[in-house]
């Protein structure tokens, strides 16, 4: 008994979270659909479960009261049979009924997030890469198209059109509170039409195994009005400004020598490469290293120090700077806002 409660106490923990994950906190219009129809699998599947445990105890209850021996022969009561197998047969044929009727609402929940239109979407691409994200607002001029990492900020109120697609091994881009998931094989691009009714900070994760660091794939989505929305686009499409503070200046020479200019983008400098996350706005981002630490001086140091310590797996390699090196390199990628 002590065994089946450590068991049930860990099931009850393990629905324990944050409200910024969950499908029952829905803030989406697909989302709300979904929570729906997850009440009443939940209350009716539930109810059969109660139903077939009641039987089983009975049964059990029943042969504990009896006789410890079987007897040579046993009466067959023909008219109880029969009504047993006639209410076992009723049973069935519900649980076949309710089964139906989930698989008819998923498709009913599914053709309206295919039915979802607009003329002039807000239009994203994703990418899932090994342990990250790569976010991508269209443009109808290519020097506007706005990069970003692990981050994802969403209008509410319209129609998003999402684009997904990986870049090495299959990953599902998921944020329950707003959407059902979407797998990303590549090399197969899959669209996805969301929308985001209230606003918030949501959590996402990629819902496909993919390999060492699949628990480590997070990204968070700011959902903000419109103009909050238009106000954030804008100073994205914006290059990197010159730092201010001399420990910054030398912060960005470090950058450009060491092997960190070979993997990843800063809009307005020589460093052009897209292996990694782009960089340009990294100081306006509230996690690290796809959603495990909080973007903090300390964190920053931790990471770009010894990665594979934080991240074990992850294509960063460690950077063998001096302190003052990696104080002036951190000082320079906190002036990314």
């Amino acid at each position: 008994m002590r065994r089946i409660g450590y068991g049930l106490l860990l099931l009850l923990l393990a629905g324990c979270g944050t409200h910024q994950q969950s499908v029952t906190n829905s803030a989406g219009t697909q989302a709300a659909r979904i929570e729906i129809l997850w009440w009443w699998m939940l209350g009716i599947l539930t109810t059969i479960f109660v139903i077939v445990v009641g039987f089983v105890l009975g049964a059990v209850s029943r042969r504990r009261g009896g006789s410890e021996q079987m007897p040579e022969a046993q009466v067959i009561d023909s008219a109880r049979d029969r009504r047993l197998s006639r209410v076992i047969l009723v049973l069935v044929i519900m649980v076949i009924l309710f089964e139906f009727g989930f698989l008819v609402a998923s498709a009913i929940v599914t053709k309206y997030e295919r039915g979802m239109s607009s003329k002039n979407p807000v239009e994203i691409q994703v990418i899932g890469h090994r342990w990250w994200w790569e976010f991508r607002y269209a443009s109808s001029q290519p020097s506007e198209v706005v990069v970003t990492a692990n981050e994802l900020h969403l209008p509410t109120g319209v129609p998003i059109l999402i684009k997904a697609s990986s870049a090495d091994v299959i990953h599902s881009f998921w944020v329950p509170n707003i959407a059902g998931k979407r797998d990303l094989i590549r090399p197969y691009q899959t669209s996805m039409w969301l929308q985001v009714d209230e606003e918030g900070v949501f959590r996402g994760q990629c819902a496909e195994f993919c390999g060492h660091q699949h628990a480590h794939m997070a990204f968070y989505v700011v959902a903000e009005p419109m103009n909050r929305f238009q106000a954030w686009l804008q100073a994205q499409k914006a290059p990197a400004k010159e730092p201010l503070e001399h420990k910054a200046r030398q912060g960005r020479d470090v950058f450009m020598k060491s092997p960190c200019v070979t993997c990843h983008t800063i809009r307005g400098t020589d460093a052009g490469s897209r292996v990694g996350p782009d960089l340009t706005h990294v100081a306006s981002r509230s996690f690290i290293a796809a959603g495990t630490l909080p973007n903090t001086r300390s964190n920053l140091m931790q990471w770009i120090r010894d990665s594979q310590s934080v991240k074990p797996g992850n294509l960063m390699p460690s950077m063998d700077l001096e302190t003052s090196e990696l104080e002036s390199l951190v000082a320079y990628m906190q002036s990314l806002k």
